[in-house]
């Protein structure tokens, strides 16, 4: 079964076929959405053919996917996605909320919520017999791809601003991918990823520009959807008891607007192949330093107008979001809405997660400084079903997890210098 059409332009809604394009429209740059074939989806499957399946990752929805099955199993690119949702109970409560939980992307091979997008996009060179794939990235879209590419042996060039943190950097060195540092923004990075695909013939993996990416991303919107269902067991049929209260609402990190599209995107197949009857509220939080979407928002259209983007939380930094108009219909199509929260809450989120066993980073720490505003400002009843989102591991940025924290005490090696401090 040709499950993938082709795409469809977000902005004038022209259509492609597979091979007439491959990044934007080329009518007015808009980006695409890939287009599944939701008739013969619903005739050959059913949600037990998925839940049945044996893998525990995003390939357990491969049915659901625009690429054949990429091989490399028992590698790192077939571990991504299936992450553990925690209840969050101890922070609910002082927050006037009852049913809090956390899904935790830390957990991906490489520690951030980008392997989804990354496993997918190496999938898709594959099928297309990509001899390079090529990115800009903050660090972990390129720690993502330089770690799936890795597993099964795909060249991976990425470009970085110089200014990311040591620590990704790091990664995307160890994973063997061909690393150059950019001299200037994500921004300037992005351009340059472009330029140089166009010139040498790379495939292009940059967020907001391949439309695979979100593909990837969705996925985790089907891992939300699966572990809702084993939780409220009639939540996906019609007239259930749940129809008569308010949605599951999700807390989502914001940079570029690929993560809550890509969410958005995965909620609209279920809806499309009748799986669901209602899409969750998504909620997007953006750092103050860099809310171009979030600004987009509140001002009732689509024009997302760029920032100087400056924020603790370089993940979600962001001058030009590339993926800004679907990510303003993530929340508006939704329900949902758009936060903004400052550096100094992002720091103390960070320091909130960290007594329960999660380790964030700044931008994922984000998406829980949202939801703790949002409590604050009656945004969320004390009833609804939350859902956060943490994007990414807290070792991608130890200079930022610092500043969170209390430095610990040194003291010589004495029971009474011990004594003093206790």
């Amino acid at each position: 079964m040709n499950k993938f059409l082709g795409y469809r332009c977000s902005l004038c809604g022209r259509e492609y076929l597979p091979g007439q394009v491959d990044y934007l429209c080329p009518t007015d740059g808009g980006n695409l959405d890939v287009a599944l074939d939701y008739a013969a989806l619903r005739q050959k499957y059913q949600p037990e053919d998925l839940l049945s399946r044996d893998e525990n990752s995003l390939w357990r929805y491969l049915p659901l996917l625009p690429v054949g099955d990429p091989g490399g199993e028992g590698t790192p690119l077939r571990a991504a996605g299936g992450t553990p949702v925690y209840r969050l109970d101890r922070l609910a409560a002082p927050l006037g909320l009852k049913h809090v939980w956390l899904k935790d992307e830390s957990r991906n091979p490489t520690a951030s919520f980008k392997d989804r997008a990354s496993a997918v996009v190496v999938a898709r060179a594959r099928e297309i017999r990509a001899e390079v794939v090529v990115t800009a990235s903050t660090g972990n879209a390129g720690a993502a791809l330089a770690g799936m590419a890795a597993a099964v042996g795909q060249q991976a060039i990425i470009f970085a601003p110089k200014t990311a943190p040591p620590a990704k950097v790091a990664q995307l060195l160890v994973y063997g991918a061909r690393v150059i540092l950019v001299d200037g923004t994500y921004d300037d990075a992005f351009d340059l990823t472009v330029r140089a695909a166009e010139a040498f013939g790379w495939y292009c993996r940059n967020t907001g520009y391949n439309p695979f990416t979100a593909e990837g991303k969705k996925t985790a919107a089907f891992e939300i959807w699966e572990w809702w269902r084993q939780e409220h067991h009639d939540w996906h049929k019609p007239g259930s008891p749940l129809d008569d209260h308010r949605p599951l609402t999700i807390f989502v990190s914001v940079g570029d607007g690929n993560i809550i599209s890509g969410l958005h995107k995965g909620f609209k197949d279920l809806l499309a192949l009748g799986w669901i009857h209602r899409l969750p509220r998504l909620i997007g939080v953006q750092a103050e330093g860099s809310a171009a979407i979030a600004t987009a928002f509140h001002a009732g259209g689509e024009k997302i107008v760029p920032v100087s983007a400056q924020t603790i939380a370089d993940s979600i930094s962001v001058d030009l979001p590339r993926d800004g108009v679907r990510a303003v219909r993530a929340a508006r199509e939704t329900g949902g809405t758009y936060i903004q929260v400052s550096d100094d809450e992002i720091l103390r989120a960070i320091a909130a997660l960290g007594p329960l066993g999660v380790f964030a980073e700044p931008a994922g720490a984000a998406a829980y400084a949202g939801l703790a505003r949002a409590a604050a400002q009656g945004l969320v009843a004390p009833e609804d079903p939350i859902v956060v989102l943490n994007t990414g591991s807290g070792l991608k940025d130890v200079r930022a997890a610092m500043q969170a924290v209390q430095p610990a005490p040194v003291i010589e090696p004495t029971l009474e210098a011990l004594k003093k401090i206790l």
